[in-house]
């Protein structure tokens, strides 16, 4: 286990919930950090995207995509989709800790079992906003405009969106115990959630029955929020129901996995 690990095991860091899980959150930063190989991959997908599928739009009026210039709608629905997969791959470190005893070891330490998931929790939502503001910057010459003020609050909502998918993904892979159990349940839920959030295509351009379904995805409302704040519209109902269904569903999920971690290292 690591020195920073080692420290917020230590009955004084007990004394500080937020201590705890600062040093948690730089335990795995660390662990990023050793291994870049993920960086870069997880960096990759939405140039890809970029660069690889948003000409494919080209083509399409803007007027209906509802945006300014193609590049406008796609690049805030892309980003959704990499906040899904950055907070998505911490179920699979779970699991290859307790296939390595480092589970078993925290089970005895004095650490809050809600400072185990949140240091996951803050770590996968920091890398999220890093790598996304890379992701906007290389958007710019593509024609994307940066919206000061809407873009950092989109950063703070898919931020906590990201968090709420890392808190699902850890509980999870407590859970199941299992990688293959773990990519069945993540990767099956992956493509449907955004493809029905109308993160690659505005789902104003499905038919009615679509529409209407798409409102019991979470994601929609992240989905509209975040293009309604690339816009630089703020003030709008889009943007106050993503913040409020993304906040509630963060709750309720690290609710849920804090009970997961307390029963799971008991």
């Amino acid at each position: 286990m690591s020195t920073i690990a080692a420290t917020a095991l230590r009955p004084s860091a007990r004394a500080n919930l937020a201590t705890e899980i600062w040093l948690l959150t730089l335990r795995r930063a660390k662990e990023t950090l050793r291994e870049p190989v993920w960086l870069v991959s997880g960096l990759s997908t939405p140039i890809l995207y970029l660069v690889l599928f948003a000409p494919l739009l080209s083509n399409i009026p803007a007027s209906l995509l509802g945006a300014t210039s193609v590049v406008q709608m796609f690049m805030p629905g892309m980003l959704v989709l990499f906040a899904f997969g950055t907070g998505s791959g911490i179920g699979w470190t779970i699991i290859h800790e307790l296939d390595t005893g480092v589970i078993e070891r925290f089970r005895v330490s004095p650490v809050r079992r809600v400072s185990l998931l949140l240091g996951s929790v803050v770590k996968d939502a920091l890398m999220f906003i890093v790598c996304a503001v890379v992701v906007i910057a290389v958007s710019v010459p593509f024609g994307f405009v940066v919206h000061v003020a809407g873009m950092v609050l989109c950063l703070i909502l898919l931020a906590v969106l990201t968090g709420t998918v890392s808190a699902f993904s850890a509980a999870l892979g407590l859970t199941f115990k299992n990688i293959g159990a773990l990519a069945a349940v993540v990767t099956g839920l992956q493509l449907p959630l955004t493809l029905l959030a109308g993160a690659l295509l505005p789902i104003s351009l499905a038919p009615t029955w679509l529409r209407v379904v798409a409102h019991i995805d979470p994601l929609y409302y992240g989905v509209e929020a975040a293009r309604d704040l690339a816009a630089g519209n703020i003030a709008t109902a889009s943007v106050g129901l993503g913040f409020a269904v993304t906040v509630v569903l963060f709750a309720l999920t690290v609710t849920w996995a804090t009970r997961i971690f307390h029963r799971a290292v008991a």
